[in-house]
């Protein structure tokens, strides 16, 4: 088996994208076939084979730019070759062989060599960007850098001038030979091993409380967000979808089999007709909650891709609605916009419930869910529990999602506690893995 390819295969799997079995003896086998003289054409056609979506296409351009950087590619060693040398094995034989390579400045046979030492350490198992620097020293004394530079200590204890020269010439070699090495082993680093340190950062962040995450971090969690949405859709989407099936309809059941004296060859389901999410989000994004203001619009922009029907609104003090700028606006973008216009202010949430009451009271029905993100500190003004009574016996749940810490309920200005009786659910919800058990609980309550 062609060990370059499926190591490239385990490049694109770790990048996310899937590469059946059945498409990586595909891939072997077309590798076979158009050889590996015309780099063009090589990609062209693992491309075809592997590469299904859009997204899986752009991927797999970059992994086979880095895997393959070379505009004219040696063949891959043989497996026999990779089987049969072992690590430490014949490396006095491989010194001469890469003295010779050096002398005779044969650049293809070093590249080759390079390839065949990678494969025997295992190169491509990198995980890490740590690694980068002791991986390098090790490919390299596999292919002779040790008897290279016992070499280079030979000529110059000779001490002449003829000797000097050469051992000049062969540390300028060794230098080039180590940046080669480290440029071979950080694209290797690249292909395999940036998308495993990638999602490790990712699994640490679904984890890390939202209060321990600074600017840096941006990035990865819209990214991360993002995936939990697709996540969330896709998931509802295929629960309706699979919904044709329930109790079974014995009496249309029947009917519609009276042509085959009641045998049941076709069967009628009894269908429950099922709810669509409607929900109004509401988010604080007042100064109590500064430090969390960012990642909660993040976590509501999230929303308005798994649930179509939904009103976003967001307060300090006075309730504003910003569906408009959440479906026009890329997240990036709209929550500068938000914390500048509405963001940091004095928090009151009676102020922003008798908002809501003027604003959206008459869109609150029995299939809505109310989602309130934000910490319950009022600012010691009216909290406006008659209202938050009021709406929850009007809506069919209430759900708040607090970012504090429990202990510090209802401790100060928190009317957390107050509020706690008129909620469907009251949970802390500090990292995005709390937030996905939430969501997926809420769209879960529709099926």
């Amino acid at each position: 088996m062609d060990k370059t390819i499926t190591s490239f295969i385990r490049a694109l799997r770790a990048a996310d994208v899937p590469v059946s079995i059945g498409e990586s003896v595909d891939a072997l086998k077309t590798a076979a076939f158009v050889g590996y003289g015309d780099r063009q054409m090589l990609k062209d056609s693992l491309a075809t084979v592997v590469a299904k979506s859009v997204e899986e296409k752009d991927t797999f351009d970059q992994i086979f730019e880095i895997y393959f950087a070379r505009d004219e590619m040696p063949p891959p060693p043989s497996d026999q070759q990779s089987e049969s040398d072992q690590p430490g094995e014949g490396e006095g034989e491989a010194g001469a062989d890469l003295l010779e390579m050096i002398e005779s400045d044969d650049t293809l046979g070093m590249a080759m060599a390079m390839e065949s030492a990678a494969q025997r350490i295992n190169v491509q198992q990198i995980r890490f960007s740590t690694q980068r620097g002791i991986l390098t020293r090790r490919m390299l004394e596999e292919m002779g850098l040790r008897d290279l530079e016992q070499r280079i200590f030979d000529l110059r204890r000779e001490g002449t001038e003829e000797a000097d020269a050469q051992a000049e010439a062969l540390d300028a070699a060794r230098g080039r030979l180590l940046s080669q090495g480290r440029d071979f082993v950080d694209r290797q680093f690249r292909a395999h091993g940036e998308a495993a340190t990638e999602r490790f950062m990712e699994d640490y962040l679904s984890r890390a409380r939202l209060s321990d995450l600074d600017r840096h971090d941006m990035i990865r969690m819209r990214r991360l967000i993002r995936r939990m949405a697709k996540r969330l859709a896709a998931k509802h989407s295929r629960r309706k979808k699979a919904y044709n099936q329930g109790k079974l309809d014995i009496r249309k059941t029947m009917r519609a089999n009276a042509a085959y004296d009641g045998v049941p060859f076709e069967t009628v389901w009894r269908r429950q007709r099922r709810e669509r999410a409607k929900v109004i989000a509401i988010c604080d994004v007042s100064g109590s909650v500064a430090a969390f203001a960012q990642f909660l619009l993040m976590l509501l922009y999230s929303l308005t891709e798994v649930i179509p029907d939904i009103r976003s609104f967001a307060f300090s003090n006075r309730l504003v609605e910003i569906s408009d700028d959440m479906d026009a606006l890329q997240v990036d973008e709209v929550i500068p916009k938000i914390l500048k216009d509405i963001g940091f202010g004095s928090t009151d949430y009676g102020r922003a419930f008798a908002d809501l009451e003027e604003q959206a009271w008459d869109d609150v029905d029995r299939r809505t869910t109310v989602i309130m993100l934000g910490d319950g500190r009022s600012n010691y003004g009216d909290p406006r529990i008659d209202l938050v009574k009021e709406l929850s016996g009007r809506i069919k749940r209430f759900v708040w999602l607090n970012p504090e810490a429990e202990t510090l309920w209802g401790t100060g200005d928190s009317e957390i506690l107050r509020y706690r009786p008129f909620t469907h659910v009251l949970r802390r919800c500090n990292t995005v893995r709390d937030l996905e058990m939430a969501v997926d609980d809420i769209l879960r309550s529709y099926a």
